[in-house]
Formats: C-alpha cells, structure tokens, sequence
C-alpha cells in the first residue's frame, strides 16, 4: 500500500517525538536493546574499500574480515604472541623452521563446502598471482618461489613452496628460518577465499570480482554477511555453522562507518554505540575527568608517519625531505594536539618489539632543517614552490596537518595547504602518486619488525612513494634468508638506517589506542596489533 508524502512525514515526527521522550525519561538507548539482543553496536572509522581479503589494505577491512574469515590460525583473546588454532587444528615445524605443516580440522564454508587445504593453495596462488595486482602480494614472499611467481619470472605454480599433501593437511616451506610465520598468518593476506565463489563470479584474476558482494558473499567465520548499506552500516549475524559456533556469544555486530569523531563521540554518548573507532584528541582531558571507567588508552603497535612523493620536486631532493622531517617538534605534537600518550617517533618502526632497539635517527633538529634547505635553494623558504598535505577525511588528521603546517610556516618559512578526501579515493590517490605529502599510519600486521620495513622495498604495494634503492630491497631479501633471528635483526636495523637516510617518509609518533568502550562489552581486552577475536566478545546486561 503507497503512504503519502504527509502521511510519511507525520508518522515520522511522531517517532521521532516518541523517541525523544522515551530519552528523557530515561528509557532504554539504541545500545541498551542490543545488549538484550546480543549485537554489538561498533564505530569502524571510514566505509571499507571492500572485503575481498586480497585486494583490501585498511584497518577498517581489516577488522570486518576478522569476523567473516578464518585463517590457519586466529587471534589469540589476549595475547598478540600466542596465535590460537583456527582451520588448523595443529602444526609443527622442522627444526629451522623452514618447513611448516598443518592439520585442518573439519569446516565448512557458507555455502556449504568443505574447507580444505586446496583452498589455501588457490588462495595464495591468487594472491600471489601478478593480473590481480593485490598490494600484500609481498607479504608471501617468505615461502619458497613465491617472489618469483609473483615477479613473473616463473608462470609454474607448483614452483612455489606451498601444497595440499591431502584435503586436510597443508605443507609450506619457507625461503629462510622464520619462527615468527605463524604470527604472520594472522594477517587477512594470508586467508583463503572460497575457490568455487571466486570461479563462478569472474575468476582468480578478476579485481572486480561479484564474490565479494552481499549477495554472493562466501566466508568460513563466525559470523556471516547480514547487510550492508553503503556508508551506513554493515551488519554480521552468528554463522551456525561454524566449526567452533558454541563459543560464540554474540548473536550479531553493526559497524557503522563514521568518518566524523565528533559524531561518533555524540552516537556514543547517546547510547547509540558500544565501542568508537577513535576519540577526538582535545576531548581526551574532559573523557578521562567525566568518563575515566569508559575512555581507554592503550598500548598499539604501529607508526603514524607521512609519505612525501619522491618523484614530484622539490620533494625528489632528499634535503627537502629531510628538513621536513627534522623541523617537526613532535613532542609538542603530542602533548598539546594528539593527547594520548603517543611517543614522539624517532625512527620508523616503534619501539616494544623484542630484541630490536627502535630507531633513533630522526631528531628535532631546526637549524639542521633551515640548513639544509638552504642548501637544497630555498633559502628561508623562498622560492619554495606550492605543497599540499593529502588527508583522509577525519578532524584528528586535519589538526595535527594544521599543526605541523605550522611549524613548517614557523621554522622554514614555507606555505603548505591541506586537502582530504574520502578513505577509498584518498588510498587511490597515494597508489597513483597523486599528492605531494600524505598522512598514512602503519599498524603492525605481526609483532616483527620486518612487518613494518618490508614495505618499502621496490615495487611494494604498500609503498606509495616513489621510493626505490636496491641496497634496501637486497638487505631485506638478507634478513628474509638470515640464518638466525639475531642477525636477522642487525639487517633489519641496516635497512632501516638507511630508509631514514633517504627519507621518503616523516615519523611523527608512535601510537597509543585512543577509544571508548562500554564497560558492558566483556572480551575485549587490551592487544597491542588490536586484533580483537570477536568469537569471544559478549554484551554484559545491567
């Protein structure tokens, strides 16, 4: 039956009316009756690019795919550094840890087939695969020929280290000794994707592939795809059928794309969320006096640095760069904008990681600065050409951009603008070169600092500067092979002194995980990659 347009509207206010004095009699929220309902109501900062876990790059993907999809093995509920059984039941390693074997259990996919250990094989032949162009294709060059399949210099798959020896049991042998392989199966490049989904709906290659969509949607977590409505919300719901569907509590979660902190903040406080991706960093005094037991600043590995562009002048001249970098008071930064508790980054992978000392080459240095672009022939700034900072839309990255276009105004005499766009179009941006310095934040996929300095090597998807010099590309193929972690460590330690010498980015700070939480959400636990298994998430009443 059609409902006029004055029908809708007064039905409509009437609602709105009702939901409002509801409010102010101190009836339940939005929050309140899906706790009853067992769904978990979480702000997921900007609308995902996809959920094709080999075409995707992101936090916020990243965190949709942990609920949908299930790797090898999973997130462990506290502990970064213990993964937990997940497709496999078991593993075991040589004595180098060269050669890595793995037991899957019984799984089925959504659609009803079994999950085996084929599918990882036509998985990572995908991913590695060059037509699909993924950007974490680099992420499997540990295993044996991968890099050479990838790189085209072999077409024959069966060359690389990877094989279903039955449905049930997967063997990888890796380039090197690499004791911290599983931690890097964590990470969503290394999950499967169901084959016959992918076939039907255009193929190993396609990066337009319809598999991925709600309709057609093929995932082996715990949850399964409910809806998604662009820019609005994504919805999971218990998948019944999952291997370990007892433990899970949750009944379903919404994410809701939020690009805007203030109105996040404003849904949390509402009562319309039970988790925020972020907390706008001049709020944070007022949240830790009003809401101590609610705000939650913990420890995250992951660096929050610009990329500049090397291949656009002035910023192809390694002085320019450099004096960027050397004129930023960072401490300053992070007492008076960013707030919470992040460390000034002097290098570019953060401290915390065992048995590598982080990095300290990159000083608050003004007159170093001034020096050196006077040398490069912008003496006080003149004749500096016009620049612009590239941002993803959010008020945090706008303030600490103004700060630090400040600071260059204040110590450099150079004129830099500010300009954001929207996540999907900004990560386009940066992978075509199109901008001359770019906000970006790299978050740890694994507690390993080749995590964080294998993507700067040449030809990296995740790159995104221009950047290339084969010494780092050959002291990163070392630490892939070395024989032991100690000196796998002193490479890397090489290869980083020599990424901050040439400087193709800007550390600004280490992170901390800024957010606020519901203390009705149980499960949810500090973890420093923030991996957060949702399996064991559940909503506490009263």
């Amino acid at each position: 039956m059609m409902i006029s347009k004055a029908t809708r509207f007064f039905r409509g206010a009437l609602a709105t009316l009702c939901c409002s004095l509801l409010l102010a009699c101190g009836g339940p929220t939005e929050a309140d009756r899906a706790v009853e309902e067992g769904i978990l109501l979480i702000g997921n900062g900007s609308e995902p690019k996809g959920l094709d876990p080999h075409l995707v790059t992101g936090v916020p993907e990243s965190q949709l795919l942990r609920a949908l999809m299930e790797g090898l093995v999973a997130p462990d509920p506290v502990d970064d550094l213990a993964p937990a059984p997940a497709m496999a039941e078991s593993w075991e390693s040589n004595a180098d840890f060269t050669v890595w074997t793995f037991t899957l259990r019984e799984a089925k996919w959504t659609n009803g087939d079994p999950v085996t250990a084929g599918d990882f094989v036509y998985s990572w032949q995908r991913i590695l695969s060059p037509a699909l162009g993924a950007e974490y294709a680099e992420m499997l060059y540990v295993i044996r020929g991968a890099e050479d399949f990838h790189a085209g210099r072999t077409t024959d798959f069966g060359q690389v280290g990877v094989r279903a020896i039955d449905d049930r049991t997967l063997e990888v042998t890796l380039e090197g000794p690499t004791p911290h392989f599983l931690g890097m199966l964590m990470h969503t490049s290394f999950l499967p994707v169901n084959p016959r989904a992918v076939e039907e709906h255009g193929g190993m290659t396609d990066r337009q592939s319809g598999w991925s969509t709600l309709e057609n949607y093929v995932s082996n977590g715990p949850f399964k795809l409910k809806a998604w409505v662009t820019n609005q919300v994504i919805e999971v719901e218990r998948n019944p059928d999952y291997w370990d569907a007892a433990t899970v509590q949750l009944n379903g979660i919404r994410f809701f794309p939020i690009d805007n902190v203030g109105t996040e903040e404003a849904m949390f406080r509402d009562g319309r969320l039970h988790l925020t991706n972020t907390v706008s960093p001049d709020k944070i005094p007022s949240f830790r006096q009003e809401m101590p037991d609610q705000l939650r600043i913990e420890p995250y590995l992951g660096s929050y640095f610009y990329r500049i562009n090397t291949t656009r002048p002035p910023f192809d001249d390694v002085r320019v760069r450099r004096a960027l970098a050397l004129s930023i008071d960072k401490q300053l930064l992070v007492d008076r904008v960013t707030q919470g508790g992040q460390a000034p980054a002097t290098g570019f992978t953060p401290s915390g990681i065992a048995g590598y000392p982080a990095s300290t080459a990159v000083q608050y240095n003004p007159e170093e600065a001034k020096r050196l672009l006077a040398e490069a022939g912008y003496p006080d700034g003149r004749g500096f050409p016009s620049a612009e900072i590239l941002i993803n839309t959010s008020e945090s990255h706008r303030k600490i951009a103004q700060a630090l276009q400040a600071m260059w105004k204040e110590k450099l005499g150079i004129d830099v603008g500010i300009y954001n766009q929207e996540w999907k179009v900004y990560l386009d941006s940066q992978s075509q070169l199109d901008y001359d310095i770019s906000r970006a934040g790299w978050i740890g996929d694994y507690v390993h600092p080749t995590s964080f300095l294998d993507i700067f090597t040449t030809g990296n998807g995740n790159n995104d500067t221009g950047w290339s010099n084969p010494a780092y590309d050959a002291l990163i193929r070392r630490a892939r092979v070395a024989p032991n972690e100690a000196e796998r460590m002193q490479l890397l330690q090489q290869a980083e002194a020599m990424l901050l010498g040439d400087m193709p980015i800007i550390p600004i700070y280490w992170y901390t995980r800024v957010y606020l939480k519901d203390p009705r959400v149980q499960g949810w636990e500090p973890k420093l990659l923030d991996n957060h298994p949702f399996k064991y998430v559940s909503l506490r009443a009263g």
